[in-house]
C-alpha cells in the first residue's frame, strides 16, 4: 500500500519544482504599471471636492460588461484572504515563501488598474462598489476543499485559468480598446500563474498520484469561483454565464479538460488504489458535459425569446 505523505514530506519533495518553476516565472514574467492602462484624460471631480457625482447615463458599459467588470474586480479585491490560504498552504520558507510573495505582489497589480479604470471611466458607481468591496473583504474567503497544500495547488490551477478566460472576454464584452488591452494584460498574469501551480500539480502526481488524484477529483466536484460569497454575485454570475463571458461550456472545454490533458490524468496507471477516483472523476466529467448542454439549449431558448420580444416592440414603434 502506498505511504500517505505529510504536508511537510510533499513541500520537501516539491520544493526544487517550485523553485524551478519560480526562476522559469520571473523570466517569463513581463513588467508593467498600472497607471499606463488607465485613461486618465477622461477623470473629473467627484462632488466632495466640487465635481458631479456618478450618474447610470455616464458609463459607456452596458449591463454584462458592469457586472462582468464588478464580479472580475471584487475577485481580485479578497487578495489578502487568497494571500492568507496560499502562505498557510505552502509556508513562507524558501523558494515557497517566494512564490508567495511574488503572486501577491503581482495579483495586487489588477485591483489596482481595474478600480481606477472603472473609476476615471465612470464605468460603474463608486460607492456601490466600495459598498460591495467592504462587504465582500470582511466576509472573506475560505476554501471550498478540504485544507491541505494538495487542494490549493489543484484548486488554484483550475481557478487562475478560470479567471483569465472570465478577463478576456470580460475585455471583449466591454467593447472599449482600453478595457480590453488592460484586460488582456491581466489575463497574462493569471496565464503565467496558472502555469506554476500545474506544473506544481503535476509534478505530485509523479511523487503522491493517489493522494492528488483525490485532491483533484475533490476540487472539481465542488469547484466555485472565489467570487461567490459576493454581493449579487448569482445575478451578475447568470448576466456572464447568458452572455459568454464564462459558463459551463466554457468551465469545462476550456479550463478543465486542457488542464485534465496536460496533466494525462486518463493515462496515468493509479493502481487498484486509485482506480475507484479515477471512475469517480470520469462520471463527473460526464455529468458536467450533460450540464454543459442543457444550459445552452435553455440559454439558446431564452436569447431567441429575447431576440423576438425586441422584434415585435421594434415593429410596434
Amino acid at each position: 500500500m502506498t505511504r500517505v505523505l505529510t504536508q511537510l514530506e510533499l513541500l520537501r519533495e516539491l520544493e526544487p519544482v517550485a523553485e524551478a518553476n519560480v526562476n522559469r516565472h520571473l523570466s517569463m514574467a513581463k513588467t508593467w504599471h498600472p497607471h499606463d492602462y488607465v485613461p486618465w484624460d477622461e477623470g473629473r471631480n467627484f462632488a466632495a471636492m466640487g465635481g458631479v457625482d456618478w450618474e447610470p447615463e455616464q458609463s459607456k458599459l452596458d449591463e454584462v460588461a458592469k457586472a462582468a467588470m464588478i464580479t472580475n474586480l471584487l475577485t481580485e479585491d479578497n487578495l489578502p484572504s487568497y494571500h492568507r490560504e496560499i502562505a498557510e498552504a505552502f509556508t513562507r520558507d524558501g523558494a515557497w515563501g517566494t512564490w508567495v510573495g511574488r503572486w501577491t505582489a503581482e495579483e495586487n497589480r489588477h485591483g489596482i488598474v481595474m478600480r481606477d479604470y472603472l473609476v476615471v471611466t465612470r464605468g460603474v458607481d463608486p460607492v456601490e462598489l466600495e459598498n460591495a468591496r467592504i462587504e465582500h473583504m470582511t466576509n472573506g474567503f475560505g476554501s471550498p476543499n478540504e485544507t491541505g497544500m494538495l487542494h490549493s495547488v489543484a484548486y488554484v490551477t483550475f481557478q487562475e485559468l478560470a479567471t483569465r478566460v472570465s478577463h478576456r472576454n470580460t475585455g471583449l464584452a466591454c467593447n472599449d480598446s482600453i478595457a480590453d488591452k488592460m484586460l488582456q494584460r491581466i489575463a497574462a498574469d493569471e496565464n503565467l500563474h496558472m502555469i506554476f501551480y500545474r506544473n506544481i500539480c503535476e509534478a505530485a502526481l509523479d511523487v503522491a498520484p493517489v493522494q492528488t488524484l483525490d485532491a483533484i477529483t475533490e476540487v472539481l466536484e465542488n469547484f466555485q469561483m472565489p467570487g461567490a460569497g459576493m454581493p449579487n454575485f448569482r445575478r451578475n454570475g447568470v448576466l456572464m454565464a447568458k452572455h459568454g463571458i464564462y459558463d459551463l461550456r466554457q468551465h469545462l472545454d476550456d479550463v478543465v479538460m486542457p488542464v485534465l490533458r496536460k496533466w494525462r490524468i486518463f493515462e496515468r496507471d493509479f493502481g487498484s488504489a486509485g482506480a475507484q477516483t479515477l471512475d469517480r472523476l470520469g462520471t463527473f466529467l460526464e455529468e458536467l458535459e450533460r450540464q454543459a448542454v442543457k444550459f445552452e439549449e435553455m440559454r439558446d431558448r431564452s436569447l431567441a425569446r429575447e431576440a423576438a420580444k425586441l422584434e415585435r416592440a421594434g415593429a410596434v414603434s
